[in-house]
């Protein structure tokens, strides 16, 4: 038996799925050039530590252009919010060095991680929600974990990569995991 999704949700989905794949090809991008020059708070690394935060706000404004017709944008206007202010404190933080920075990171996971269950939670229905779900879950533990390792004797940034990295896998099974609901079946 085939059930046919509401026009509104069949479009979000698509809308949706294709932003979740954008957004795993990024964070697999940032993750392969963190990886490799990570080993300090250069300018190079402290502009990608910044441009990570700002490509979520860029995603969170595709998504409430997308979710108009399915939901309430609240937690999208916080989370982009946050993840500006997260750009900006990282980009400060990025001056005073690397634990600083991983404090900023870790703030910023920990909330958007709640931002992005918060809003994952009523989407179930549509499908796709759940890599979501244990996506923001993660965040949050992956947050407190940064700010604990501020305090390490010698912290480092390449850590992010561990962050960015399952977020992508994340991004991409949701994005596949949407194609059902986008296609209106």
């Amino acid at each position: 038996m085939t059930t046919v999704a509401a026009p509104g949700i069949s479009n979000t989905a698509a809308a949706l799925r294709r932003l979740y794949f954008a957004r795993f090809g990024f964070a697999i991008t940032w993750a392969v050039v963190m990886f490799a020059i990570a080993r300090d708070a250069s300018p190079l690394v402290v502009a990608l530590f910044v441009l990570y935060p700002l490509v979520d706000v860029a995603a969170a404004v595709v998504d409430l252009r997308a979710s108009r017709a399915t939901g309430s944008p609240v937690l999208l206007y916080v989370n982009i919010a946050v993840s500006s202010l997260a750009a900006i404190g990282l980009g400060v933080a990025g001056a005073s060095g690397v634990p600083a920075m991983l404090r900023v990171w870790g703030a910023w996971a920990i909330v958007a991680g709640l931002v992005q269950l918060i809003v994952a939670v009523p989407r179930r229905a549509m499908g796709g929600q759940w890599p979501m779900i244990f996506s923001g879950g993660i965040s949050v533990f992956a947050g407190a974990s940064f700010v604990t390792a501020a305090s390490a004797a010698e912290p480092m940034l390449a850590n992010a990569v561990g962050y960015a990295v399952p977020g992508a896998i994340f991004f991409l099974v949701a994005a596949i995991r949407l194609g059902r609901a986008a296609k209106g079946a």
